[in-house]
């Protein structure tokens, strides 16, 4: 008899345990939504709250900061983290790259630098890598497709059903990981990497292209853009401005990534034929002069695989970083000596680029060890730039804040 009355106390107890680990910061799960989402998606929402300063073992004591910068962790529980994208209620939602890959949404309610929730509000996507926001809605570009949540903000714990604007990219996974954005003429810019290392291919593949929100009107906006996984429009201008990843096997030193402009449309930017503005292609530069093609307005690191990129909008850091690209470096992978694993930032005299200067660095060693891959930047409503690391599995925060006088 008391066996039993025992056994029928810890039973009585253990919803009431279940609720309070999700409450004090362990994995909790939300409603999982009614309805059933396209084919090769599901729309759901696991939460899980974060403690108010996020608990890590990374050593950002390494990362080297001019100074007056500080950099600090805004989550270390986004596995996978790539690109960032935020609503104008403060939601951060983060794309990933792996098959089946979740969508995550973040918030930080208390406004003190730190996620306090983070959820999958979408799993089993084909490799969804970028997430953009207009209207209410959040976009999300698989491989093959772009698909919009309607009124996400307002149900992160039962997300809904995700309607599917455009279907007919193309499925090669080779380059096919997408970085989208709307444009200032209200479009949604779309890149198709090219299916190789290097070739020659139908139109569709290395280009940006761009859908109207509904996703009709498909167009290419730029040509001869191998791969490109980062760009924005200059707040003043409104040139689009674009990162594109140099070829492989020329060497550890050649062909540069690239930093370019594209202030009108159908400019080709030289793939496959030449590349970094200078360099014909061993099999294709025969077919075209690197003269025919638009130079890059900056030649990066070989190799660095620059990414994401933002202009600088925001109010807080130094004068000289107002409107000026910054973007990350996911670091060279077939490379000697690795390079890149940092954020950059490039000096703008006009439309011209005077200087590339790091902003953070340090997340490679000095024996070629590497614990941080930066794949992306966001320039938070305070200031601050969010950086995504999708190998750390975190998203920092850079802040600035001068030295006190005297």
């Amino acid at each position: 008899m008391r066996r039993r009355l025992v056994l029928a106390l810890i039973l009585a107890a253990l919803p009431a345990f279940a609720c309070s680990a999700g409450e004090t910061g362990r994995e909790g799960s939300g409603p999982v939504a009614q309805d059933r989402p396209p084919a090769g998606a599901e729309a759901g929402a696991e939460a899980a709250p974060a403690a108010a300063r996020p608990d890590h073992d990374l050593p950002l004591d390494r990362i080297r900061l001019p100074e007056g910068f500080s950099i600090d962790v805004f989550s270390a529980e986004v596995p996978g983290a790539r690109s960032m994208t935020l609503s104008p209620s403060g939601v951060l939602y983060v794309g990933t790259r792996e098959r089946g890959g979740p969508v995550y949404a973040l918030v930080d309610r208390n406004a003190d630098g730190y996620a306090d929730r983070v959820w999958k509000v979408a799993t089993g996507l084909n490799t969804p890598n970028g997430v953009a926001w207009r209207d209410g809605a959040l976009y999300v570009a698989e491989i093959s497709r772009i698909l919009r949540f309607d009124g996400i903000d307002d149900r992160l714990d039962d997300p809904p059903r995700p309607v599917v604007v455009a279907a007919d990219y193309p499925t090669d996974r080779h380059h096919g990981w997408k970085f989208i954005a709307f444009g200032p003429d209200g479009w949604l810019y779309v890149p198709v990497g090219a299916p190789c290392n290097v070739c020659e291919s139908p139109e569709i593949y290395s280009s940006i292209t761009r859908i109207r929100p509904d996703g009709t009107g498909r167009e290419i906006f730029a040509h001869g853009v191998r791969n490109t996984v980062g760009f924005d429009w200059h707040p003043q201008t409104g040139v689009l401005w674009f990162t594109d990843n140099g070829r492989d096997h020329l060497g550890d030193d050649r062909p540069p990534d690239e930093l370019n402009r594209a202030p009108e449309p159908a400019m080709h930017f030289g793939f496959p034929y030449c590349h970094g503005g200078e360099i014909p292609d061993p099999e294709f530069g025969s077919r075209g002069t690197c003269g025919k093609f638009v130079p890059p307005a900056a030649k990066l690191g070989p190799h660095v695989a620059a990414l994401g990129l933002r202009f600088y909008t925001g109010g807080t850091f130094p004068a000289e970083y107002r409107d000026a690209p910054i973007w990350a470096e996911h670091g060279s992978w077939n490379r000697s000596t690795p390079i890149g694993y940092r954020v950059m930032r490039a000096r703008l005299d006009g439309s011209r680029v005077a200087a590339v200067e790091p902003l953070a660095e340090g997340w490679l060693g000095r024996g070629g060890d590497r614990w941080g891959r930066p794949v992306d930047v966001e320039v938070m409503p305070d200031g601050s730039l969010l950086v995504s690391d999708d190998h750390a599995g975190a998203i920092y925060r850079i802040t600035y804040s001068p030295e006190p006088p005297g």
